[in-house]
């Protein structure tokens, strides 16, 4: 087949005038043909008229029926007129019956989703891996890559214990395309179910919803990426994960924002909770994450890493992870990054403020990689004088710290705090004006603290000692700048020795 040459953007121009004044079909395909050839035919793919859908965009008629048709008559590329689509039914789209299917509301089509469940579904056949092999050719010939792209879809803004309206949900989809979607006034917006594979979210807006932004539900799903999204003001989470087998999740250039109640609760902007599953192989990369403090149990990133594995019929447990938290904002929680048995995290190059109650809790953890962090307050807004900002680390093992900048952290025991650790090498960080204490040991054995700077300007007067070891045994304190003493209260089970203290 030749390929067609290039035109001007005035014949272009012509061409598309000439389709609208005479009605086109929707979906139609039309060959455009190279300069001095003749006009080639419109192929129709038996989708609606322009008229048969503009009598149901008025908000008020029940437009799920004509839409309906429209996906079941195999319409393909079905683009939306201006207006409001009332739905009281949810529109499917039965991949393995209707072929490949988009939806385009060209930025001026709303469906408003009155009934209960998703506005859309897409259920595919797809029961195999991202594995090209595994992929049977009925998925590549009919189901492949289904897309909706600038549509709004709404819900009835009802109180939010009533809204059992969803956005979009998939079940079986292959590479299923999301771009440019708005979704407010519903429960889920984003809601992956059973079995996917390869999901793009690109450029969405998820905005006031009292459920889920994007929801992981207990799903089968490796390779999804969400970028460039405004995630925000979803009240049980921004991008939550339960349970499933999940791997794979790229997160990057989103701003998540405030996917949490106010009061009494617990939610997460970014939520991986590996309980009855596992997920695992995440990267959440230059990301704005913030809001709200005013939730009791709020948190920025939360992650529960404890996984449910099955060996030889036997239910195991066990530590999930392999993640890289990169270069994000996070700030106004009350914990700005929380971690419960997870493993192979790496923090770094992020910048901190407003952890109320901590900047980093760390709990039951190994093989943490701790980074160039800066840690701090923001003067611009003066609350934040409530703020703890402090680092916390409980039994966690083989974890390395350095090049950690924490600056004048207020409350708790202290600045840092490792508890019940073991094999925890912190070097080359800067611990600045942390009251009442840089950093304290507690019951911690075989680690080392050197070549760091610690000292509090804000109370020269404080005689306040600058590190506190208690317990534990065969730690190493050495070639630290410090302002005040190491208090150690067994000074023969630790070496100390090199450090400067005027």
């Amino acid at each position: 087949m030749k390929r067609f040459k290039s035109i001007t953007l005035a014949r272009r121009q012509a061409i598309l005038l000439s389709l609208a004044a005479g009605g086109a079909v929707l979906g139609a395909w039309i060959a455009i043909p190279a300069e001095g050839q003749a006009p080639q035919p419109a192929i129709s793919r038996n989708t609606p008229s322009l008229a048969a859908l503009l009598q149901v965009a008025d908000g008020e008629a029940d437009a799920s029926p004509a839409l309906q048709r429209a996906i079941d008559q195999s319409a393909g590329a079905i683009v939306l007129p201006p207006g409001t689509y009332l739905l009281k039914k949810t529109l499917v789209v039965d991949l393995a019956r209707v072929g490949f299917t988009s939806l385009d509301g060209q930025g001026v089509a709303t469906l408003k989703m009155v009934g209960d469940g998703p506005a859309l579904k897409f259920v595919g056949t797809h029961g195999g891996t991202a594995a090209p092999e595994s992929v049977k050719p009925g998925v590549w010939q009919k189901e492949r890559a289904p897309l909706v792209r600038d549509l709004e879809i709404i819900g009835p803004k009802v109180p939010d214990e009533q809204t059992a309206a969803d956005g979009i949900e998939a079940d079986g989809t292959m590479q299923l395309t999301l771009r440019g979607v708005v979704i407010r006034h519903v429960r889920h917006a984003v809601h992956l179910v059973n079995r996917n594979r390869n999901v793009l979210i690109d450029g969405c807006h998820l905005y006031e919803n009292s459920g889920i932004g994007v929801y992981y539900d207990h799903v089968n799903l490796h390779q999804s990426n969400i970028s460039a999204c405004h995630i925000s003001y979803c009240r049980q989470g921004g991008i939550v994960n339960r349970g499933g087998d999940v791997r794979n999740i790229h997160i990057s250039g989103c701003d998540i924002e405030a996917n949490m109640p106010e009061g009494e609760g617990t939610a997460a902007n970014i939520l991986l909770d590996s309980t009855g599953g596992s997920v695992a192989e995440v990267a959440i990369v230059g990301c704005t994450i913030q809001h709200s403090m005013k939730c009791a149990n709020g948190a920025n990133i939360r992650v529960l890493g404890k996984a449910t594995w099955k060996r030889m019929g036997k239910e195991t447990f066990e530590q999930c992870g392999h993640i890289t938290i990169a270069d994000n904002v996070l700030s106004d929680v009350q914990t700005n990054i929380e971690l419960r048995e997870a493993r192979g995290v790496t923090i770094t190059g992020n910048t901190f403020w407003q952890g109320y109650k901590h900047n980093l809790d760390l709990e039951n953890c190994t093989q943490l990689v701790i980074g160039n962090n800066a840690m701090e307050r923001n003067p611009l807004y003066g609350y934040t004088s409530e703020a703890n900002n402090t680092v916390v680390l409980k039994n966690c093992t083989d974890c390395t710290i350095t090049a950690l900048h924490l600056h004048h952290t207020l409350g708790g025991k202290c600045g840092l705090l490792l508890e019940d650790c073991r094999r925890i090498n912190l070097t080359n960080s800067t611990l600045l004006d942390c009251q009442p204490v840089a950093i304290m040991l507690h019951n911690v054995t075989d680690s080392r603290i050197s070549d760091c700077l610690i000292r509090d300007d804000l109370k020269p007067e404080s005689r306040a000692p600058a590190l506190v070891v208690t317990g534990g045994k065969g730690n190493m304190v050495v070639d630290n700048r410090l302002v005040g003493q190491v208090s150690l209260d067994d000074p023969k089970n630790h070496h100390v020795e090199g450090n400067y203290t005027k």
